[in-house]
């Protein structure tokens, strides 16, 4: 039986490769979007979904289930980046980015888990980031809803452990997709103390995304966790220094570690 498949956020960038990777190796794939009309074109079927609207995850899954009869699989890929310094950033954004990528997912979850009870099964992959695992200059707010969600999952799992549901992260770094274009920028003020420093590490951020890995790296990554009877509690798919980075983080004293990331943000 080909297992069904949801993926919030999959008409384009990492969700998109992850669908239709799955697409190709025989799995029933639904993905989501804001605005479905614009994907007709799509290698599989994108259903109306607005993570921050509750009653929209409820209907869209609703209707999968009742469709398919069963949900084996939900990935978590819908999310917003957010640069500026902490101070300039208004509260409402820091909120809207926490309604995407931590409450969003929460609220995915809470939608699936019945149908995944009933059945006495399923996997819930969330897609974070390596930001996540520290606080990294002007993209403190990102790295706070990433690093959330990581923890978060490190509770449910052990909440599901009785019903036979499965959860993990998986934390990109960073891939050539269009994230960079949708996220909220801090505006770079004339009269900004911040104005010099943040402006350059943000044409450092955007380069790194520029030029990052293929994200069909991300959906082959995907591809092997669904298919693992006992996925981890996490996974890191990216390039060798930004995984590594993670590793340094823990065996590094904290000032050492500190350093490391403001030379390579050149602050």
């Amino acid at each position: 039986m080909s297992k069904v498949v949801l993926i919030t956020g999959g008409s384009s960038g990492i969700g998109k490769s992850i669908g239709e990777f799955l697409n190709e190796k025989g799995f029933i794939v639904y993905g989501t979007s804001r605005n479905p009309d614009n994907y007709k074109n799509s290698k599989f079927p994108i259903l109306a979904l607005d993570v921050k609207k509750v009653e929209t995850i409820n209907e869209t899954i609703s209707e999968i289930i009742k469709k398919e009869n069963r949900l084996d699989v939900v990935i978590n890929n819908a999310g917003a980046g957010i640069t500026g310094p902490i101070e300039e950033i208004p509260e409402s954004e820091i909120k809207n980015n926490f309604d995407t990528n931590f409450f969003g997912p929460i609220n995915v979850i809470k939608a699936a888990l019945p149908q995944m009870r009933k059945q006495e099964s399923g996997l819930i992959i969330n897609i974070t980031s390596i930001a996540g695992y520290m606080g990294l200059p002007y993209r403190g707010v990102y790295s706070a809803s990433k690093g959330a969600l990581e923890l978060l999952t490190e509770a449910f799992r052990m909440e599901l452990k009785d019903f036979n549901i499965k959860m993990t992260n998986v934390a990109p770094g960073d891939f050539a997709t269009n994230i960079a274009a949708g996220r909220y920028h801090a505006p770079l003020l004339e009269n900004s103390p911040y104005k010099k420093p943040y402006g350059d590490t943000l044409e450092l951020m955007n380069a790194h995304v520029d030029n990052g890995s293929n994200p069909n790296m991300m959906a082959e990554a995907v591809y092997k966790i669904i298919n693992n009877p006992n996925p981890k509690v996490h996974y890191k798919v990216g390039e060798f220094m930004q995984k590594f980075s993670i590793v340094l983080k823990r065996i590094l004293p904290d000032k050492v570690y500190e350093k490391l990331l403001m030379k390579h943000y050149k602050l």
